[in-house]
């Protein structure tokens, strides 16, 4: 009898989990309360996969042997209470597309940051020669690519959400670029569950594997200091590190390793600001794991161009630069986005809030932000933390709106900065939907 797996949510993790399950012979039936896209409908009919949607079938759920769940679905929901007290073994895609590669894999998690290094870690290897996939939060899941794909080596963009239900995961090297407050609606609004849940990418590590880690981040040095572990660290940051580790001096990235130290220019470097500084160091240690040479880190360093909807400088009108940064889902990433501008700020700010804490933006707001033009359905918080500090706060329901307000109070040599601090469901799809509209309000103006 071939084990039963149900997969509960049909988006892409849920396709890739499917498509794997298949091919290693699982009988796999795939539920969603909500509705399936077309497009996975019509592959999961072109597998033979049976399917619900809008709904559950509890009775048919509570069969499995196995479940797979999307990490969309919180833990608190009655569905997943059912499961979890039936005894059905539960795990995250990650962990069940890691049980059928030997490929080597790099893991890659954190609050912000995370998908800029994972990017630029793929793309340093993959020039070098290396058979890299990526995957993850990014692009195809893991599941599909390790079903439909052979690669030597992947480089996965990990959530908290992904490393709640892994049991062998083990990443060859695992990197963590910070941890601040995010998503604390998803752990009972406890920053320890959060962080605990961050450092699972760990747990199963041993001695000849490695933790590449940011020292500059107090939390994340605490909650490393308070764990048992055998993995070897590498840490990176702005200063010496007094053993091994990775260190910035002057325009150079320096990896200090084995008592010797390599020495990579970066002034050709596109991404601009202290935390994408960062995010190379930590590219440029797991590079240096895997040999790549000096040569080819500098050149892919100075090939690399950003993602879009992340700082993206976009468009410069009457000489008021236009940022779009709607990948700034949280206030850690926001506090990037203030810190790197050098002028006044208009700033376009809301959405879905998160339980955010705003308190750590109020010095920077007071130093640069001239006028806030609130995006979202409930903007009270923002009002509440922000209207002591901050002259002008306009409330808008719409990006088109909010655009020509803000085009209207800022003056030349003067920022438009996009950069919500906050989740995007509420007036759009997610942040690449409010990042293009964004661009196109502007390019309307």
């Amino acid at each position: 009898m071939a084990e039963k797996l149900i997969i509960l949510g049909g988006g892409e993790s849920g396709i890739g989990a499917a498509i794997l399950a298949v091919k290693e012979g699982f009988d796999v039936f795939l539920s969603d309360a909500g509705s399936i896209s077309n497009q996975i409908k019509t592959e999961l009919i072109k597998l033979g996969i049976h399917f619900e949607e809008r709904g559950h079938d509890m009775e048919r759920i509570l069969q499995a042997s196995l479940v797979m769940k999307s990490p969309g679905i919180p833990d608190h929901t009655d569905l997943m209470q059912q499961v979890r007290s039936s005894g059905i073994k539960v795990v995250s895609e990650i962990e069940f597309a890691s049980q059928f590669t030997s490929a080597t894999l790099i893991g890659i998690t954190g609050s912000n940051g995370k998908t800029t290094t994972t990017l630029l870690t793929h793309h340093l290897l993959k020039e070098s020669g290396i058979n890299a996939g990526i995957a993850g939060n990014i692009g195809y899941s893991f599941a599909r690519q390790v079903a439909e794909s052979d690669r030597d080596v992947y480089v996965l963009e990990i959530s908290s959400f992904q490393l709640d239900d892994i049991h062998k995961f083990k990443p060859e090297v695992a990197v963590i670029t910070n941890i601040t407050p995010d998503h604390l609606d998803r752990y009972e609004n406890d920053i320890s569950k959060y962080v605990a849940s961050k450092l699972r990418i760990i747990e199963n590590q041993t001695f000849n594997q490695f933790l590449v880690f940011n020292s500059e981040d107090p939390v994340l040095v605490e909650a490393l200091n308070g764990v048992n572990t055998s993995v070897s660290k590498i840490p990176f940051g702005f200063q010496q590190p007094t053993n091994e580790g990775t260190y910035t001096s002057g325009d150079h990235i320096i990896i200090q390793r084995d008592k010797s130290n390599t020495m990579i220019q970066t002034n050709q470097f596109q991404l601009k600001g202290r935390h994408n500084l960062l995010n190379a160091m930590a590219a440029v240690s797991v590079a240096q794991l895997f040999e790549v040479s000096k040569d080819s880190i500098r050149e892919s360093l100075t090939s690399f161009r950003g993602l879009p909807h992340r700082l993206e400088h976009f468009l410069k009108i009457q000489n008021v630069n236009y940022i779009n940064d709607s990948k700034a889902t949280n206030v850690n990433a926001t506090h990037y986005a203030l810190d790197s501008v050098r002028s006044q700020v208009v700033w376009i700010a809301g959405g879905v809030d998160k339980g955010n804490d705003y308190s750590a933006l109020l010095p920077l707001v007071r130093e640069k932000v001239k006028a806030i033009v609130c995006l979202g359905v409930d903007n009270a918080k923002l009002l509440e933390v922000f209207s002591p500090v901050v002259e002008i706060i306009i409330e808008t329901q719409s990006v088109d709106e909010a655009v020509k307000i803000a085009h209207k109070i800022a003056h030349k040599k003067e920022t438009v900065l996009l950069s919500p601090a906050c989740a995007s469901f509420d007036l759009f799809k997610n942040y690449e939907d409010r990042g293009n509209q964004f661009k196109k309000a502007v390019r309307n103006l």
